[in-house]
């Protein structure tokens, strides 16, 4: 098992404050989202505007690696929840994934127009030193690949970056969820050809926006939703997209649904408006709750359980952390397996009736187990 150290405080004054590293494992532990989490740990620099969450659930299979959100909560109970939630899919992704890391997330919470500024950017490097060899990172929601890079000046456990690293992990998750979408599409029609296919793809981030392109060339039928209005014009412009609103998307005439925002779009309110057969996108955390995933089962819904098909950005981003160094066409090749797990998973779900995330969990937690047995 990964040995944690102990909180600490690191002695760096800023001005007239320091940044301060607290255990938070205890508060985190009465929270529904916490599931046997290793630790979890709340920097903290009031001057420089920092508060960040570094969730750590579980180091069976190696450091946790996981990306870092910048969002703005409006909470820190919300945040931390979300950190929690996050950490644990990255726990499953990475063990389905085959990649030796464990599961971890950070959330920063800000505004990451207006609040990620250099000094809160700096003040996040710091915490990350401390935890060096204990979780590894890259750009998630909200922290893009510049501020990678920018971290990665002052900190070592930063990966898909251009200073030394893979470079832009959101094309790479891009094209595994394009792969996993037409292995869900083959299962389902006995085809994956996307010539006319309806396809609704909610949020038009950088994954977002890279599968787009993707989808559009294969002759995809594209209506797309962005919080971003312009985002959203542009890929009307680029692709001939029907814009829809965000409240709508789901429930839009397609047939297959590619969430690639924020999580829980899949809930007991939206699943009953679905006319999609398919559910397969990048974004994590995609159910609002557990039990969701049986009733798209029931609905006659095919999903793909997010934390198999957008590992791609993960895999490759691993990769750089490997002995001998990144390889890319060895990445590559790991990202386009993620097909035949998922056709694997679809299989399985059929054969014994139970939703494909409770197959997608159990083959994660078989590897996790086999690894506390070694």
């Amino acid at each position: 098992m990964l040995h944690i150290r102990e909180p600490r405080t690191l002695k760096k004054p800023v001005g007239a404050s320091a940044l301060e590293i607290l255990d938070i494992t205890a508060d985190a532990a009465g929270l529904p989202a916490y599931d046997g989490h290793e630790r979890v740990w709340c920097g903290r620099d009031e001057a420089r505007g920092l508060t960040a969450i570094v969730a750590i659930h579980n180091t069976a299979l190696g450091p946790a690696l996981g990306g870092t959100r910048v969002w703005p909560h409006e909470s820190f109970e919300a945040a931390l929840t979300d950190a929690l939630r996050l950490s644990r899919g990255m726990t499953y992704k990475s063990a389905i994934a085959g990649t030796p890391f464990g599961g971890g997330k950070a959330v920063i919470i800000a505004d990451p127009k207006t609040g990620k500024t250099p000094a809160l950017l700096s003040a996040y490097a710091e915490m990350l030193s401390v935890l060096e060899g204990q979780f590894f990172t890259a750009e998630d929601v909200g922290l893009t690949l510049a501020d990678a890079d920018f971290l990665r000046v002052h900190t070592a456990n930063v990966v898909g970056t251009t200073r030394g690293g893979s470079g832009n992990p959101s094309p790479v998750t891009a094209h595994g969820v394009f792969l996993g979408l037409k292995a869900a599409l083959a299962h389902r029609r006995g085809t994956d050809r996307l010539d006319k296919v309806g396809v609704a793809v909610q949020g038009l981030g950088a994954v977002g926006w890279a599968l787009c392109e993707k989808l559009h060339d294969a002759g995809a039928r594209l209506a797309v939703a962005d919080i971003d209005a312009g985002r959203a014009a542009r890929a009307q412009e680029a692709f001939g997209a029907e814009i829809v609103a965000a409240a709508d998307i789901v429930g839009t005439d397609v047939d297959v649904i590619v969430p690639c925002a924020l999580g829980g779009v899949i809930s007991r309110a939206t699943i009953p408006q679905l006319k999609a057969e398919i559910v397969a996108g990048s974004a994590n955390n995609q159910l609002a709750r557990h039990e969701d995933a049986r009733l798209l089962m029931e609905k006659g819904v095919l999903y793909a359980p997010d934390y198999v098909i957008n590992a791609g950005g993960l895999i490759n981003a691993a990769a750089e952390l490997g002995p001998g160094g990144y390889d890319r066409e060895a990445a590559m090749e790991r990202v386009a397996r993620i097909p035949e797990t998922l056709r694997d998973i679809f299989t399985r779900s059929e054969r014994q009736g139970r939703p494909t995330s409770d197959i997608a969990a159990e083959i994660a937690m078989d590897r996790i187990t086999a690894a506390f047995t070694r």
